[in-house]
């Protein structure tokens, strides 16, 4: 839901823009993606590895995947969108975000769902550039899922559809036991695992 509200609401985007997502493999940059798709946008994913790429434009259907790693990243980028940036879904803040900065055309949206990169540095980081803020008259705002749950029927219609009718695909990374919880919360901010990380547990 996080990822149909924040795109729908927040990013509105039109059929023919382009929408970027960071941390594209996981469980809510992959629905952003596919949703992008679904309403007849380019989408362009950003993950960590050649793996977590292929995964998202061979399985989930995005138009390409940009391996942040890479020591070109901001070129590939750049390649990617040839047209700039309409909607840019935060995930990740950072590095990532400074070099989707400023490919970000006039009037693009930033649903701000989270900044992982950052959640654990010590300093305060580089903040975005405020003048193309104004310049470019972006739209940037942070969200929690919850401001939304009169739109929660919507999601439960729209995305059990694309479900149901494989339109949406999801990837699920379980590790067994309660004991693996806290090495496995740790993977999450390290970007170890791939798809929703979930622990099960004995019943």
């Amino acid at each position: 839901m996080t990822a149909y509200i924040g795109l729908l609401e927040i990013g509105q985007p039109k059929p023919g823009e382009t929408v970027v997502v960071a941390a594209a493999s996981g469980a809510v940059g992959s629905v952003v993606g596919q949703v992008a798709k679904i309403k007849g946008c380019n989408a362009v994913g950003i993950a960590g590895g050649a793996e977590k790429c292929r995964f998202v434009t061979g399985e989930l259907g995005f138009d390409a995947c940009v391996d942040h790693r890479a020591p070109d990243f901001a070129k590939q980028l750049e390649a990617a969108c040839p047209k700039g940036i309409d909607v840019y879904f935060e995930n990740v803040g950072g590095a990532v975000q400074q070099m989707v900065w400023p490919l970000l055309n006039d009037f693009a949206r930033i649903p701000v769902c989270g900044l992982i990169a950052q959640y654990n540095a010590t300093t305060p980081m580089p903040g975005p550039d405020m003048f193309s803020v104004l310049r470019k008259r972006l739209l940037v705002r942070g969200f929690i899922v919850s401001d939304f749950t009169a739109k929660q029927a919507d999601f439960l219609r729209d995305v059990g559809e694309w479900v149901r009718t494989g339109r949406l695909k999801y990837r699920e990374d379980i590790v067994e036991g309660l004991g693996k919880a806290p090495t496995s919360f740790l993977g999450v901010l390290q970007g170890k695992n791939f798809g929703k990380m979930l622990v099960r547990i004995a019943t």
